[in-house]
């Protein structure tokens, strides 16, 4: 194997995808001019439903996009895409009266679900960081620290740590706490946790403040704790107040994601003995994706369900979050077995997920490799993030 070939292919290749075909697509197809922001749905076809909601997810995640596009390659073009997404922000999802972000807006941008997610307002200060990162706006870090100060405020459990996943719009308790369709209304999951670890991390970037640093830390040993399971070395999913699990499901996505995000984490917060941990944990929790959920085409498996039966679809997210994952994993162990596994995972995205007619990528493809219709190439969920992400890090790790 060819090591030196495979690293610069693969960034020559990601560069290349990122900037002709997600980036493009983004800029060109998604748009609003009419009603502000981006569009909030448009599907495999191209064709669009001017009137769908538009979620914080897809703009926080649109925002995050175009600004670590304006950090990496220096286009003004990203920073205007960024500036657009901004402005639609602080407009239109930020709650002037209570403060934090709006879980869904119509195609207009009013409200119609205000309930406060913790979730989107980790999405708001992972975008706002990085934006502040391209800008140095002192505005945009300001919003990214309300947001903080919010979560803690109102979400932070004093006695068992970690946070609850919601609030209504007026921050107090709820029981409405769905992610989304399919999830459990558990008082903790993984997921939100962990989208919180990768928002801190990137606050912690630009922002030294002493307690803050506390939360940041005492967050990175809550996962380490509570989430991941040492013995599967997989995430545990849904939890209740004291932290008992309440499914046996395995997300195979999430975990080799997990897996870099969490060392990720350790490194920026520069604590040696915390971080030595974490590795450990990484390490093991990659090399059981790549034992356990690499089809024979590359491919990532989405989930393993409680009966043991496999979600075999192919995600555009968990191919994307593999790719990085197995580089990761290369780069703490030197295991070239990694590396092999990212370049498998790197061709079956170009061989099945890139639309090549249409542009960006299906949201997901069958075990065979056709895509399905039914989901959104543009919705609530499916974004720029999760792919253009895993070709920064790519370029960025591959040079």
């Amino acid at each position: 194997m060819d090591t030196n070939l495979i690293k610069t292919t693969l960034a020559q290749e990601a560069e290349q995808e990122v900037k002709e075909n997600i980036l493009k697509f983004w800029s060109e197809k998604t748009i609003d001019s009419k009603n502000g922001g981006f569009l909030g749905s448009v599907e495999n076809n191209l064709s669009i439903n001017q009137e769908a909601p538009k979620s914080s997810v897809l703009n926080t995640r649109i925002l995050w996009t175009y600004s670590k596009a304006y950090n990496m390659f220096g286009d003004k073009e990203y920073l205007t895409l960024a500036n657009r997404a901004y402005n639609f922000i602080k407009t239109s999802l930020w709650d002037q009266e209570y403060g934090g972000l709006f879980w869904m807006l119509d195609y207009m941008g009013n409200p119609i679900n205000t309930k406060k997610q913790i979730y989107a307002q980790a999405f708001g200060i992972y975008a706002l960081s990085e934006y502040y990162l391209a800008t140095k706006n002192e505005e945009s870090l300001e919003y990214a620290i309300k947001l903080y100060n919010l979560i803690e405020k109102y979400s932070y459990d004093q006695k068992d740590k970690g946070y609850f996943e919601a609030c209504t719009r007026e921050w107090e308790t709820t029981n409405d706490l769905q992610l989304g369709p399919g999830e459990m209304n558990e008082k903790r999951s993984m997921n939100t946790h962990l989208h919180i670890l990768e928002a801190y991390t990137n606050l912690y970037r630009v922002w030294k403040d002493e307690k803050f640093k506390g939360q940041f830390q005492e967050l990175i040993k809550v996962t380490l704790d509570n989430i991941v399971d040492h013995e599967t070395h997989h995430f545990k999913m849904f939890f209740d107040e004291q932290w008992n699990s309440k499914s046996e499901v395995i997300s195979y996505g999430h975990d080799i994601e997990g897996s870099w995000l969490l060392f990720e984490a350790a490194q920026v917060l520069g604590e040696e003995k915390l971080l030595k941990r974490t590795k450990e944990t990484a390490c093991l929790m990659a090399q059981k994706i790549y034992e356990q959920a690499i089809d024979e085409d590359g491919a990532v498996i989405n989930e393993r369900f409680e009966d043991g039966t496999l979600d075999e679809e192919r995600i555009w997210w968990v191919q994307a979050e593999a790719v990085v994952g197995f580089i990761n994993a290369y780069e703490m162990t030197g295991s070239l077995h990694f590396l092999q596994a990212a370049n498998e995972t790197w061709n079956f995205i170009k061989g099945y997920m890139i639309d090549k007619k249409h542009g960006e990528w299906f949201y997901n493809v069958s075990k065979e490799g056709k895509p399905n219709n039914d989901y959104l190439k543009v919705g609530p969920w499916k974004c720029p993030y999760h792919n253009s992400r895993a070709c920064f890090e790519i370029v960025d790790r591959m040079k």
